[in-house]
């Protein structure tokens, strides 16, 4: 009846002018052979027996099942008559060259199977059942079904395969079967069928009765998704069924239509066998008129008036544009037209593709029961072809969320921080869900890997379902060892500059010229630089300060070693020497060019240090989890231990030179003061060595901050804390005549030793603010031009006295001379009965 609908429509417009179409409907009856047999009525050879004044037939609109039109067309392309079907649907119709005279206003089932896949994939279903009939479309259907379902991780829990004809033995035996395995899969929720209508019809009677049947989501094929028979209202409900989501080719409502059926005159389609038949039955005729409108499929209505439709273009462009004798049109000049043909409906334009499909699209519906019958237009969503995509009306967002309550899964899904473990005898969709181990994450729920976080910023713990940036971890300003450190620096620093006061105010006094006053300034700013390297050992290291922070502690420190040598040399020209190599070593000692040379050596280690491989900031990546350590790595190692053994070196000379002069008088006496700084200097760095290597992390600077501030405090306490106490506390010791007390104390100690015959006199003076000792003999002792003692004896003298037997020899007990500007004061010689002489 839409054909004919139609039909008439194109002949009461005059679409074609003076050309009027006709029809001829047979019935295929839903059968291959009745279909070829009834077929023979379009062939020409039998036209031409039968009824030679008939026009040929150009095309042929129908039928509906692929199976059939595999047939059919195979027939008619005898003649080069092109079929149209309007819901043949299976992808072997396709190939052109099996079939060069069939097209159609549908897709192929490919893009079907792919509508029901998203649909599968929108509710989280991947165990589903497949209901199908053993024919063309449905083994088409299967198999692109399971294409599609591989690649999107879908599995089919079973397989049902019914016969084609109603009237094969087994069909109730394999229909029994398949309801069995439907009622008694309780895993699987979801059912999908592409079965015929009446196939369908048997299912539901059979499956319903089960107690396991009922409540299932059935997932229709266009075979049956707008069937109003498959279902036996009278005994069964929906909410027995369950739900039914129907995937319709793309449909069309006309209001033309329903009123041509509600206008509809049964006498003047008498032709018509089909309409005769359906009046005749019971029932009223106002009664036939509504049941006709009830039955009408919306997608028949599209897409039989589109083939209509492109049958009337084809023949405009033949036989309109150009002049033409349809009597005379041959078949297949008509075909190559209408393949050709572009038309519209409903405002949109069509046109028949390489393969000789329309792919107008598809349309989602839900079934839904009203109070007479069963709404089976309840679209839901479409499928646009083009785009490949599923889009749902928001408006159905209660059925959506009803649907999205059932499971139909094998496992449970593997939510975000998990991953798909399976066994290999398992299918796709079984399996267990592993947490992700550490420093790996998955962000998407059924993932099948976990993935790596980048393991040189990023770390995650176990089960995380992203990664998270590492800590930057360095000795930061804030951390409290840090401020303790630093505070310890400031003070050193503060110190020194009171102590460097200190000694300039008290300039002239004989403690700071004791203790050789310009070398210590040097000294007090060699520990200055010290103190101030430390702060370079902390924060956020970058190239330049890892560059810095070594060179200024070596050179500062070194500084400060040669200043201590010097001093210590000094003291032991002074007191101890032999004359022979004190007198060669007053012409070498030269202290602003020995420290010069020290620091030579320390400036050349630190030049080609820097100059090859020099420190800079690096990455520790795998310090701890979820933390990465920037830190500076002095790279050339043994350039950093060649710059410590340098200042190890210069402290072990300074020790030994100092060693030697411990015992001098008290208010000279620094020598005992450099030893015991320089055994805190070697204890702190001999610790240091095994600390710094097994140290990791940020607290890896501190060790080295540490040992500094202890080799720099032990050297200001011992250089500076003493004489600073005297200078200020003990203002009495620090005069000339204290100083010259010491000395006499210090001479007369050991005093039963003086009654040898030579014995040992010292003569003590200041000249340059130095110390300077000798073995003299009386007759060789006078007075320099600078207050001082010149010429002293070198060698032991005898007496003529002792020559002679006679104990006379006079003895000379101390000579001591200070030096300063005003004149010398006078000499005192004793004899051994104690006489001045």
């Amino acid at each position: 009846m839409i054909m004919v609908y139609a039909i008439e429509e194109v002949n009461k417009k005059r679409e074609l002018g003076n050309i009027t179409l006709g029809y001829h409907i047979v019935d295929s009856c839903g059968e291959v052979s009745a279909a070829l047999e009834n077929v023979q009525v379009f062939m020409r050879k039998t036209r031409d027996i039968n009824d030679p004044a008939l026009p040929p037939v150009l095309a042929v609109i129908g039928g509906y099942y692929s199976e059939i039109c595999v047939s059919v067309t195979r027939q008619l392309n005898l003649d080069n008559i092109p079929e149209i079907s309007y819901g043949a649907t299976s992808g072997l119709l396709s190939d052109k060259n099996k079939f060069p005279s069939f097209m159609r206003t549908v897709p192929e089932d490919d893009y079907q199977v792919q509508v029901i896949i998203q649909i599968l994939k929108h509710y989280n279903w991947n165990w589903v059942g497949v209901l199908t009939t053993d024919g063309e479309y449905g083994r088409y259907a299967i198999e692109r079904l399971q294409v599609h379902a591989d690649k999107a991780g879908i599995c089919l829990a079973f397989v049902c395969i019914l016969p084609e004809s109603l009237k094969a033995k087994r069909i109730m035996h394999t229909i029994e079967g398949a309801a069995n395995k439907i009622a008694q899969s309780n895993e699987v929720s979801v059912i999908i069928s592409f079965a015929k209508q009446n196939h369908m019809m048997y299912i539901f009677d059979q499956v319903l009765q089960k107690p396991g049947g009922k409540g299932k989501v059935w997932v229709a094929s266009d075979n049956w998704s707008q069937s109003t028979n498959v279902l036996n209202t009278s005994r069964w409900k929906l909410d027995d069924v369950g739900t039914v989501i129907g995937v319709t080719l793309k449909s069309s409502k006309s209001p033309d239509y329903t009123r041509f059926l509600k206008n509809l005159k049964p006498e003047e389609y008498k032709n018509n066998g089909f309409l005769t038949d359906f009046f005749n039955s019971s029932g009223t005729e106002a009664f036939k008129k509504e049941q006709l409108i009830d039955m009408t499929y919306p997608y028949g209505l599209f897409s039989i008036q589109l083939a209509v439709k492109a049958i009337t273009q084809a023949l405009k462009d033949v036989c309109i544009k150009k002049e033409c004798n349809p009597k005379m049109l041959k078949p297949s000049e008509f075909k190559d037209a209408l393949r050709a043909a572009k038309f519209s409906m409903d405002g949109n334009d069509y046109s028949f593709d390489e393969y000789g499909d329309i792919n107008s699209g598809y349309e989602v519906i839900v079934w839904r029961d009203q109070r007479s019958s069963m709404d089976m237009n309840n679209i839901i969503g479409y499928f646009d072809i083009q785009t490949q995509k599923l889009i749902f009306n928001t408006h159905v967002k209660d059925i959506r969320r009803h649907m999205q309550e059932v499971t139909s899964r094998c496992s449970e899904p593997c939510f975000h921080g998990t991953r798909r473990k399976r066994e290999d005898s398992q299918p796709v969709c079984c399996y267990q869900c592993v947490p992700c181990p550490a420093n790996h994450f998955s962000n998407k729920t059924d993932s099948d890997d976990c993935y790596k976080c980048n393991n040189a910023t990023e770390y995650s713990m176990e089960g995380s379902d992203k990664c998270f940036l590492k800590k930057v971890i360095f000795l930061r300003w804030e951390n409290m060892y840090h401020i303790v450190l630093l505070s310890f620096a400031a003070l050193g620093a503060l110190l020194i500059i009171i102590v460097g006061i200190i000694f300039l105010a008290h300039w002239n006094t004989p403690m700071v010229r004791s203790s050789v006053g310009p070398i210590s300034v040097l000294l007090l700013l060699s520990l200055f630089c010290t103190f101030g390297a430390i702060p370079f050992f902390g924060g956020n290291p970058s190239g330049w300060q890892c560059q810095a922070r070594q060179v200024i502690f070596g050179l500062s420190f070194t500084l400060c070693v040669s200043c201590i040598l010097v001093k210590s040399f000094k003291i032991l020209m002074a007191f101890e020497f032999d004359p022979v190599v004190q007198s060669t070593l007053e012409k070498l000692y030269k202290p602003y060019l020995i420290i010069p040379i020290c620091m030579l050596g320390q400036v050349v280690i630190c030049t080609v240090w820097l100059a090859v491989t020099p420190p800079k900031d690096t990455w520790n990546n795998y310090i701890a989890d979820g933390e990465r350590l920037k830190y500076c790595d002095e790279r050339l190692f043994p350039a950093f231990g060649a710059m410590l053994a340098y200042i190890g070196l210069l402290a072990i000379i300074c020790f030994c030179v100092a060693f030697k002069g411990r015992k001098l008088p008290g208010n000279y006496n620094e020598a005992k003061f450099i030893t015991f700084a320089m055994l805190i200097y070697f204890i702190s760095w001999i610790i240091f060595g095994p600390v710094y290597v097994t140290v990791t992390g940020q607290y890896l600077p501190a060790v080295e901050m540490v040992v500094i501030l202890i080799s720099a405090y032990g050297i200001l306490f011992c250089h500076f804390f003493t004489k600073c106490y005297i200078i200020l506390f003990r203002k009495e010791k620090n005069t000339k005549e204290s100083f010259n007390e010491m000395i006499r104390r210090y001479t007369m100690k050991d005093g039963k030793d003086w009654d040898r015959d030579i014995k040992k006199s010292i003569c003590r003076s200041l000249p340059n603010d130095s110390i300077k000792l000798y073995n003299s003999h009386k007759k060789d002792i006078k007075a320099s031009d600078d207050g001082g003692i010149s010429n002293p004896a070198l060698e032991t003298l005898s007496s003529p006295a002792s020559d002679s037997g006679l104990d006379v020899t006079p003895r000379i007990n101390l000579i001591v001379t200070p030096y300063y500007p005003q004149p010398m004061p006078r000499q005192i010689i004793r004899d051994s009965k104690g006489t001045e002489k």
